[in-house]
């Protein structure tokens, strides 16, 4: 491949566009594309975005002649639009748990009255005063998805974190934000009204043996073509999907015990109810098989309401405490059986059947029975934690405050048995690497924070030390535990117990900021500040000067007026920007996502900032991936939310400056050159800087492989380039502390307009500036293509003139090589241009004053005299055999300089054609000596 076609080829790149977002009003014109859109890999929008936008057209109001607002139409565009709505639900085959996720409770509160309204619902009759069973399948199904929906909307209401779902309005706008939340509370007031009938409707659906259908978008595209007896006895009907009778009731009876779980809060005999439901529920779920159906239950949700109702309850499954950990568990704690539930938590340190928020609630609950008195308790208590540590360990979390504690001062016995338990929780049918490294770093811990010698001196000398620390480690921590052995104090107050301490009081400040600044996990962070705000009142978001959040949100942050929430969303965000810094993104998410739910309660501004956040990660954790080979393009929900960054505009929200940069480079990246050069609005261009410069990069890449086409795109790009290079005093520091290089001037676009009638010289140029710029802009084009001759002469080019003469060498000769097959052929003329006078025999007119001028240097170290043999013009070995000349002696020098020029093939009297060939040898032979110097 020629070096030019290499540069085509790394210019246009391997990755396709991703190809424009679909718009709403093109499945209307064409409704035939909304199956094929849906039944694509990953289509976008989303089969959840497209029920929005398609209701949120619908539900427009008009306008009338006398500029009055009148409810939407009901005309056919409404209509149509509607019916598509339900069609996408039913392509999600009534998912309720999908549609919940993704939609706002008005926005599937309107998608489901549809539904109703299509299945030709009797409106103005109360659901609980229809039979069911007389009711055509698809009409009782409405019904039943219906009153499904609004029992599992009053209990998940019930929850403390709502997740936050995109809906149909700009839910950025802080009245519109109001507009929904009180339109939300409205219809969760009439549904908490209506909890009863729908309770009594479900429970009727219970007595239906018979299957039920469920419309399709077949069915649905019946009702549209036959609406006057597309309900009734005919294919409408019975052609949907089926759903069988046990698929129903094991949905129904799940939900009913939910909600019935949720109604015992005021009333524990509900219990029974729940729990009976459940048990049926589970009863079904065992013999149902993988079919399509509306029977979305969440299992694990199942299994932990199976047990907490157990428990209400008082019931007891003998059978089943042998079979399952958490029956197992509770048997024990019930029995006392303290050995038996020890042997458990060991075992379980391999087997990791039980979260491990239940092994620490278990441990808290027996904490606070010997806080009450219950002192046989103490070792028991002691034991678990130990217990629980290793299991920290291993799952690489952070340590409890109460093992740190623990270690302040320890038994004998207690050290004995957490060597026990290290040791049984890495036996060697389940040592893998990753576990022994982690229990080495576990065991190092432990020795460092003991301080009694002696034990120190236990662990150190047990067998799992020694097989799980290197040889590096060992001696290190040995030598550690010697010099505290030879200045222990051995009067030292001995420590309380930590069992001794009151709750509130269990760990002192000091203790509790440590373990703040080292943790990653969201919820133990939270626990932290609530118990450093139950005993001191201060800001503890400055504990670590090293938590910094972008200048930009420290304003709005810090206004907020609950202390303890200020802490929160500050460390949040802190450590999540850190993880990323260090490219940590698992935790960075968590972090973040953390912080969003958090916010989302009580401001809205801090909610899209924090949205903002996590596209950014996103973004950088996309680019990470392709730094490491990783070259899957990003998936089209991220180029939407990428856009829709760009695209956003909101009063009084604070931006980060970086974000903006990095999504236009992000676009750059992956080529989405038609959306920078084609759909960014013009608003956009005219009004951001970033968008502005990465359409013009996108058009010139775009027009590259026409170099006449490109001509335009490629002077306008330059002009920018060359306007942000300008000397400008007013340099912006950005909130990563980097000083930006684009301007802040008075004009809106950003960027200067052009005024210099194209005579770049005219304008003030920060020289440094544009050599730093384009020094690592031709350092990524050769880590593309590093046989470009016309990049390696540009970066000599940028060595030499600023006077890094080395290495300006090295890139001439590499540029040298790559045309010419290390100089077995005639280097083209153009290669070496009049910058490079450091070869001066090369250029088409011999530099003979440079040459003269290198010649007569005395104290040079360039290794000259070794290469007189290589000097082919005449000339120039005149000039060199006049200034060795000296009268009293012939110096080596003036030999060698005699001999070359005394050569028979360099006589001035030669023809032309035995010149040029003694003048190509010694070319040749020159070039590849240079080669071996600097290769």
């Amino acid at each position: 491949m020629s070096a030019e076609a290499a540069d085509r080829e790394a210019v246009s790149g391997s990755r396709p566009c991703t190809p424009p977002q679909a718009s709403w009003f093109e499945f209307l014109l064409d409704p035939s594309l909304l199956e094929q859109h849906l039944q694509g890999p990953h289509p976008d929008p989303s089969p959840v975005q497209l029920i929005v936008q398609f209701l949120e057209q619908a539900s427009k109001p008009s306008v009338n002649e006398q500029n009055q607002v009148q409810p939407p139409a009901d005309n056919r565009r409404n209509r149509t639009l509607k019916l598509m709505a339900l069609k996408v639900a039913a392509h999600l085959t009534w998912d309720l748990k999908v549609l919940e996720k993704g939609l706002t409770i008005p926005v599937l509160n309107m998608l489901l009255n549809e539904l109703l309204c299509a299945s030709r619902v009797p409106p103005g009759v109360k659901h609980v005063d229809l039979d069911l069973s007389t009711l055509p399948p698809t009409t009782a199904m409405a019904m039943l998805i219906y009153n499904r929906w609004a029992i599992r909307t009053i209990v998940l209401s019930s929850f403390p974190e709502k997740q936050t779902k995109p809906g149909p309005h700009q839910l950025n706008m802080m009245s519109l934000v109001q507009q929904e939340k009180e339109l939300t509370e409205n219809i969760l007031s009439v549904l908490r009204e209506q909890a009863t009938d729908s309770i009594m409707v479900l429970e009727g659906a219970l007595n239906i043996k018979k299957d039920f259908y469920v419309h399709t978008l077949r069915t649905l595209d019946l009702l549209a073509a036959d609406p006057s007896t597309a309900n009734g006895e005919t294919e409408s009907s019975t052609a949907g999907l089926r759903i069988s009778a046990d698929h129903l009731h094991c949905q129904v009876h799940y939900d009913l015990g939910g909600i019935y779980f949720q109604q015992g809060c005021s009333d524990p005999s509900v219990y029974e109810k729940a729990r009976e439901h459940f048990r049926k529920a589970r009863e079904l779920l065992t013999k149902l098989d993988s079919s399509p159906s509306l029977c979305c239950v969440d299992e694990q949700r199942l299994a932990g309401y199976w047990s907490a109702c157990k428990t209400l309850t008082g019931a007891s499954d003998p059978s089943e405490s042998q079979h399952t950990p958490y029956g197992q568990i509770s048997c024990f704690m019930r029995n006392h059986d303290y050995g038996a539930l020890i042997e458990a938590f060991i075992r379980d340190n391999v087997t990791f059947s039980l979260p491990n928020s239940f092994r620490h609630s278990i441990e808290l609950e027996l904490l606070h029975k010997l806080q009450q008195g219950d002192r046989a308790l103490e070792e028991v208590c002691h034991k678990l934690c130990v217990c629980n540590a290793v299991r920290d360990a291993l799952e690489g979390g952070v340590l409890s405050v109460s093992f740190h504690q623990l270690l302040l001062k320890p038994s004998k016995n207690t050290i004995s048995f957490l060597l026990e338990v290290c040791t049984r929780s890495v036996d060697k049918e389940h040592r893998s690497e990753t576990n022994k490294r982690k229990m080495a770093l576990f065991i190092k811990t432990v020795c460092n924070r003991l301080e009694d010698v002696s034990l120190a001196f236990m662990v150190s000398s047990h067998k799992l030390f020694m097989e799980l620390l290197q040889d590096e480690e060992k001696k290190i921590l040995m030598e550690q535990m010697r010099k505290s052995s030879a200045t222990v104090n051995l009067s030292a107050k001995p420590l309380p117990s930590f069992y001794d301490i009151p709750a509130s009081a269990s760990v002192n400040i000091s203790q509790l900021e440590q373990q703040l600044i080292l943790s990653l996990d969201p919820r133990h962070i939270q626990q932290i500040l609530i118990e450093l705000h139950g005993m001191a009142e201060r800001p503890f978001w400055r504990v670590n000067s090293k938590w910094e959040v972008p200048v930009d949100y420290v304003n709005v942050i810090l206004a907020i007026k609950d202390n303890l929430t200020r802490d929160l969303v500050y460390i949040l965000m802190a450590k999540g920007l850190h993880c990323i810094s260090i490219k940590d993104f698992a935790h960075a998410r968590q972090l973040f996502t953390a912080c969003l739910e958090l916010v989302t309660e009580f401001s809205p501004k801090l909610r899209q900032v924090m949205l903002n956040e996590l596209l950014l990660m996103e973004v950088r954790g996309h680019e990470a991936g392709a730094a490491e080979g990783n070259m899957e393009r990003p998936p089209p929900d991220l180029v939407s939310r990428v856009r829709g960054y760009l695209e956003m505009r909101i009063h009084d929200l604070p931006l980060r400056q970086l974000v903006g940069e990095e999504c236009v480079v992000f676009m750059l990246n992956w080529r989405e050159n038609e959306y920078l050069t084609l759909q960014v609005p013009q608003s956009l261009v005219n009004n951001n800087p970033y968008i502005k410069l990465g359409q013009l990069i996108a058009s010139t890449c775009k027009e590259l492989p026409g170099p006449k086409e490109s001509r335009r795109t490629a002077k306008e790009l330059w002009e920018v380039v060359v306007q942000i290079c300008s000397v400008s005093s007013q340099h912006k520091r950005s909130s990563d502390g980097r000083v930006s290089l684009l301007k802040q001037r008075e004009s809106s676009m950003g960027i200067l307009p052009r005024y210099c009638n194209g005579k770049i010289f005219l304008q003030s140029v920060d020289v440094e500036a544009v050599v730093v710029t384009l020094k690592e802009l031709v350092n990524y084009a050769l880590s593309l293509n590093p046989n470009n001759q016309l990049w390696l002469c540009t970066q000599a080019d940028i060595y030499f003139v600023t006077n890094q003469y080395s290495a300006a060498m090295h890139y001439y000769l590499q540029a040298g090589t790559v045309c010419s097959d290390y100089f077995t052929k005639p280097v083209p003329p153009d290669v070496y241009n009049d910058q490079v006078a450091v070869l001066c025999q090369f250029l088409r007119e011999v530099d003979y004053m440079t040459a003269f001028k290198a010649l007569q240097e005395q104290n040079s170290h360039d290794s000259m005299d070794s290469f007189y043999d290589y000097i082919w013009d005449v000339t120039i070995l005149e000039y060199l055999t006049c200034i060795l000349f000296k009268e009293d002696s012939i110096s080596d020098q003036h030999k060698a300089a005699i001999k070359a020029i005394g050569q028979t093939e360099l006589n001035s009297s030669n023809p032309e054609e035995v010149l040029q060939l003694a003048a190509q040898k010694r070319k040749k032979k020159f070039l590849q000596a240079l080669a071996k110097l600097y290769f």
